[in-house]
């Protein structure tokens, strides 16, 4: 569990000044790995910050994507999700149940575009679909 102090760390690592809602919306993001929505870390932060918006949610959000301290996956063609994890590794979302798994044995050369002096990379972002565990019953 990331501390009040992790996370105002965490923004300032990333030149973010840190206020009540980016430091709750980066400390939800630390201490829930489950790829949220804007709705979900809205509808969980709210009752503790009522004047909480889904504005300004979406605007923090951006601000940490901008910073580099998130990553914004777009594996739900429905919702952005995010994820404080801005280390390398891919995504497996279930079209059953919604759920987003971290995959971390992806083989580095998946990352790797072949020599091309045309395109200059940023972002990759590897992403499986498919049935998890749970939903196939075993």
């Amino acid at each position: 569990m990331k501390t009040f102090g992790d996370v105002h760390r965490h923004l300032i690592k990333f030149e973010i000044r840190p206020s009540v809602q980016r430091t709750a919306v980066m400390g939800y993001l630390m201490n829930h790995a489950t790829h949220p929505t804007v709705d979900e870390i809205y509808v969980a932060l709210n009752p503790e910050i009522p004047t909480l918006s889904k504005t300004t949610v979406y605007n923090t959000l951006n601000l940490l994507v901008e910073k580099g301290a998130v990553q914004m996956l777009t594996i739900d063609d429905k919702n952005a999700r995010y994820d404080a994890d801005t280390s390398k590794h891919a995504h497996f979302y279930c079209r059953c149940c919604g759920k987003v798994y971290d995959i971390f044995n992806v083989k580095a050369e998946m990352y790797r575009l072949p020599a091309m002096p045309e395109f200059k990379v940023d972002t990759v972002e590897i992403s499986y679909y498919g049935t998890c565990k749970s939903c196939l019953g075993h």
